[in-house]
């Protein structure tokens, strides 16, 4: 169910059995949706409890993932008025940015490696999500 204020969809996904805690799920989607222009700065996040409820998740989880995102300066809250999106984006250098995704490259070759599954799969893997993330897939997505 999309909401008559918000257009254009925000869609986010979570998983219980994705090996990652939920909040950081959240944090990471909504970088995502940034990064990618969907979210734009200045533009007001879902009131945790609405995403908290879209998700099926507890409240707790949307604050902390909100924290997170806020510790990072990605976001910021206004008082009592809501959650944004900054002004300036994530304050991380180019440099930094690389490292971090470097590492999360890294852990996810040595998991592949793990599982006997190869760099060509593991490349169409991210391919496929990231289709995912970017078009959306309504049977497994939860709109905001």
């Amino acid at each position: 169910m999309q909401p008559e204020d918000q257009s254009p969809a925000l869609r986010m996904r979570v998983s219980q059995a994705a090996g990652t805690p939920i909040y950081l799920q959240i944090a990471n989607q909504i970088k995502y949706m940034i990064a990618s222009g969907r979210l734009r700065p200045g533009e007001e996040l879902p009131p945790i409890r609405v995403l908290a409820e879209r998700l099926l998740i507890n409240p707790n989880t949307v604050a902390r993932a909100y924290r997170e995102l806020e510790v990072e300066r990605v976001v910021e809250k206004r008082s009592t008025n809501g959650t944004y999106v900054s002004e300036n984006g994530s304050p991380l250098a180019k440099d930094e940015q690389r490292r971090i995704l470097t590492d999360q490259v890294d852990g996810l070759l040595v998991q592949a490696r793990q599982f006997k599954v190869t760099t060509p799969d593991v490349i169409d893997l991210v391919q496929r999500r990231d289709a995912v993330l970017r078009e959306g897939d309504p049977t497994s997505e939860v709109i905001l």
